[in-house]
């Protein structure tokens, strides 16, 4: 294997892993900051409990993402190093405020949240709850405008051999990189919804704690429901987006071959890096719809660009359907889930499934940036920089040795905080001491 394709598998590697953590941070902040609100609003008891219980959980899982992250920025030095000449000016610059004016203000409030229970009154408290939420939330504004600009790269001018920056503002308002914003925050409260909803159903089922639970289900249940349906409206807009900013990523996730007005959705269809195998049951139209809004609009097919400028087509056309096919689930399961949630009880079966749907978000999530990074190439900044020349001067045997090392540290470091949040989620909230720093 040559240094490129171990450069992108490294990084691939530590972006899954990281990606474990990040999604359930942004979301459980959030609900999390809701349970401390409902209990200085009600006084009730049970919404304290809630937000200790749910927020030692929240801590694991921070820890461990701060960890798996670290290594990621690592690599524009070592595995990426001519990316980091290329576009520094303005990657660089997203990720310094990142660093400085979100994850630092992120982890002071999480020490204020942790050690405050008994210094701060309950108000001030669920302040710091949002406020821990918020920087969370920022932090993820500037990740996802930093990787906006490796989509849709604007505000820049090319100059002694590198991009650099002219309009900060175009950069910060780049409409990719917030229609990225708007889809993954979203599913990730979706995903802190199925999170919180299987390990109460898991506990409702053993009739454990059933008022805390319960409590804690009604709420999972309502905001997986309302971010299903929100993620899916808006992965809509995202995809007509991707009709006028990456054409052939959007070709390569529909397998669509052949530029055409009233372009069809095909039911059954087999993909192929040079056509497709099998094409059969048309939807006519229904691809130019999902592309413009518009049933006669003309789609842009593979054939149309050079074969050195397709992204890998079955690759993205498999997880784009991976992440289509597992949203129409969240949607059903969480519809008849809410429906049916002040007499879960009397459905055993459907407690006993819950707790097994928890990782399905993550490979939604998963599937999702897959199908984001994997249909931009051959670009690592589309129409501007090659991933072929972004990759560092190193041999092949370096990057093969350190992503072996890799995978088995976060093997060890991912078995080790699993283990520890499944541990802390089949306890239940009984013992409220907080973790240990």
């Amino acid at each position: 294997m040559d240094v490129l394709m171990l450069s992108r598998l490294q990084f691939a590697a530590a972006t899954m892993f990281h990606f474990i953590f990040v999604p359930l941070t942004l979301g459980l902040s959030v609900l999390i900051a809701c349970m401390e609100t409902a209990y200085v609003r009600t006084g009730n008891e049970v919404y304290k409990k809630m937000a200790k219980f749910w927020g030692k959980l929240f801590l694991v899982n921070f820890a461990l993402g701060v960890v798996t992250g670290i290594t990621l920025e690592f690599q524009f030095g070592t595995n990426w190093s001519r990316y980091s000449m290329y576009v520094g000016d303005i990657f660089g610059s997203l990720l310094a405020i990142e660093a400085t004016a979100a994850f630092f203000l992120e982890s002071t409030f999480i020490g204020v949240w942790h050690f405050g229970w008994d210094k701060l009154s309950p108000k001030a408290h669920a302040i710091t709850a949002w406020l821990v939420a918020g920087a969370s939330n920022l932090s993820a504004i500037w990740i996802l405008i930093a990787n906006g600009f490796m989509q849709n790269p604007v505000g820049y001018v090319l100059r002694n051999g590198r991009a650099e920056l002219t309009d900060f503002w175009a950069v910060i308002t780049n409409k990719y990189a917030w229609l990225e914003f708007f889809h993954v925050v979203p599913a990730s409260l979706l995903l802190a919804g199925f999170f919180i909803v299987g390990i109460s159903a898991w506990h409702l089922l053993r009739k454990n704690n059933t008022e805390f639970f319960q409590k804690s289900f009604n709420l999972g249940i309502s905001v997986a429901l309302v971010f299903a349906l929100f993620t899916a409206a808006e992965g809509h807009i995202h995809g007509n987006n991707l009709s006028d900013t990456q054409p052939a990523k959007l070709a390569a996730m529909e397998s669509h071959w052949e530029t055409q007005k009233n372009a069809p959705m095909y039911l059954l269809l087999i993909p192929g890096e040079d056509g497709n195998v099998l094409e059969a049951l048309p939807l006519p139209g229904v691809l130019s719809f999902l592309a413009y809004n518009d049933f006669n609009a003309e789609v842009k097919g593979l054939s149309d660009f050079p074969k050195e400028d397709r992204p890998p087509v079955v690759l993205s056309f498999l997880s784009f359907r991976l992440m289509v096919g597992l949203g129409t689930l969240f949607i059903l399961l969480a519809g008849f889930g809410f429906l049916v949630r002040n007499k879960v009880d009397q459905y055993p079966r459907l407690l006993k499934a819950l707790p097994f749907c928890i990782p399905l978000p993550y490979f939604a999530l998963w599937a999702g940036w897959t199908l984001t990074e994997v249909g931009r190439q051959p670009w690592i900044v589309y129409g501007l920089m090659r991933t072929s020349d972004a990759v560092s001067p190193v041999g092949a045997g370096e990057v093969g040795f350190t992503l072996v090392l890799m995978t088995l540290l976060y093997a060890l470091l991912g078995a080790v905080g699993i283990w520890l949040m499944v541990k802390l989620a089949k306890k239940g909230p009984e013992d409220n001491t907080p973790i240990q720093a």
